[in-house]
């Protein structure tokens, strides 16, 4: 689910974020990036993350920052949030200047 207000989209991603959903996970995050400069990525209700999901939102956050805005990603626990630890994303995608206050 997406949401746009002003400047800001909020992204919720649920279920798995794997091989089988990068291309529609790649889809809805690239399509947040291009409506607005700040994008939120809600991952609570995500339950498995690989490394597709993380090539995926690490896309994003490229894009985002190649068009001056930012991707940051919330409320990660669980198996989710250790894939972006040991991987390092989680660091990088951690929200800056009160993105995800809203």
């Amino acid at each position: 689910m997406t949401s746009v207000d002003g400047k800001q989209a909020a992204v919720s991603l649920s279920g798995e974020c794997d091989l089988a959903a990068r291309e529609e996970c790649t889809a809805v995050l690239m399509a947040a990036v291009d409506a607005a400069p700040q994008v939120v990525v809600d991952l609570g209700g995500l339950t498995f993350l690989d490394s597709s999901g993380v090539h995926a939102l690490v896309t994003a956050y490229r894009a985002a920052i190649e068009r001056g805005g930012q991707l940051s990603v919330v409320n990660a626990g669980g198996m989710v949030a250790h894939v972006l630890d040991i991987t390092g994303v989680g660091g990088l995608l951690q929200p800056q200047d009160g993105a995800g206050d809203g």
